[in-house]
């Protein structure tokens, strides 16, 4: 396997699919004003919530902190989080007249604290798959989904839409992901066809799987598409996608038949009504995932 010098900023990665916080690259992400001040509470969307979150005030957060555009941090050291999700959960917070009690967590953590309880939300962009359906209820706020991505130099492999396309070669991804779940469930493919079976390896740091990639150590890295074109953007990251291979609602994560999921839904509709929703797309750059109406648990992309 060819070897890549190291470049110079490791970050990115493994939203829909990761979690765990990696350096910001340089320079902003998009414009630096704040899309979310000027929400206000709307008593009809605010009537949905179950009456103990009303008079509480107060929803817990589960947040997968991790990389840009989704969320991560501009400056490690103030453990300020910025990001699409950042600036949804806040700007729902708004609409529904509650505040967000965010807490830090490993991306593969979070979705089962949900059922008991110790978050009320999940939040890393959650892609909507059946598997994941089985067990949490989605509220759903972009469309992104699953894509590779090689070092910049590497021009051997076109891109993917077919997993026999990846045999024979060792692919990064983020640890409890689609991703991970993808590759793993078809590993079989390349030997069916007679061919040496790709590898699979797992990181719990999404900076550790763009290391990798940059090192050598794997040939490629699956991970969302909206996170991979915006590190192809960072000339440092070093890295050209090679589009998408699939498609994934996102949402915010619930519990099994969660009381909270019609105000959720009701408040994501609103922004997209107020316009709200499209400036914090804009001002991430991810305009092309934006939905028309939020979702309930919509079955998982064919």
């Amino acid at each position: 396997m060819r070897r890549a010098p190291l470049a110079a900023v490791a970050t990115v990665l493994l939203a829909a699919g990761c979690g765990s916080t990696a350096p910001a690259p340089a320079g902003p992400p998009g414009p630096g004003e704040d899309v979310v001040a000027a929400e206000r509470k709307v008593d009809a969307v605010a009537a949905l919530l179950p009456e103990a979150v009303r008079a509480a005030g107060v929803v817990k957060v589960g947040a997968s902190v991790g990389a840009p555009p989704s969320s991560y941090y501009p400056d490690p050291a103030k453990k300020e989080a910025a990001g699409v999700d950042i600036d949804i959960t806040d700007a729902v917070a708004k609409v529904l007249g509650i505040t967000v009690e965010r807490q830090e967590a490993s991306f593969e953590s979070i979705l089962p604290a949900l059922g008991s309880g110790k978050y009320d939300v999940g939040t890393g962009n959650f892609g909507v798959t059946t598997a994941r359906l089985k067990t949490i209820d989605f509220v759903t706020y972009i469309d992104d989904g699953q894509g590779f991505a090689v070092r910049k130099d590497d021009t051997s492999l076109k891109p993917v839409t077919d997993l026999l396309q990846l045999c024979g070669l060792t692919i990064g991804t983020g640890a409890g992901t689609t991703f991970e779940s993808t590759l793993n469930a078809r590993k079989d493919v390349c030997a069916a066809a007679g061919r040496k079976p790709y590898e699979v390896k797992v990181f719990s740091d999404s900076a550790a799987v763009l290391t990798s990639l940059q090192q050598g150590r794997v040939d490629t890295v699956m991970s969302t598409i909206n996170g991979l074109r915006y590190q192809e953007s960072r000339p440092a990251a070093n890295t050209r996608f090679l589009g998408e291979f699939h498609r994934l609602d996102v949402g915010f994560a619930f519990a099994k038949g969660s009381p909270l999921t019609p105000a959720f839904q009701a408040a994501v509709n609103q922004l997209i009504k107020d316009g709200s929703y499209e400036r914090i797309l804009r001002k991430w750059g991810i305009a092309d995932s934006a939905i028309k109406e939020s979702l309930i648990s919509p079955p998982e992309h064919p």
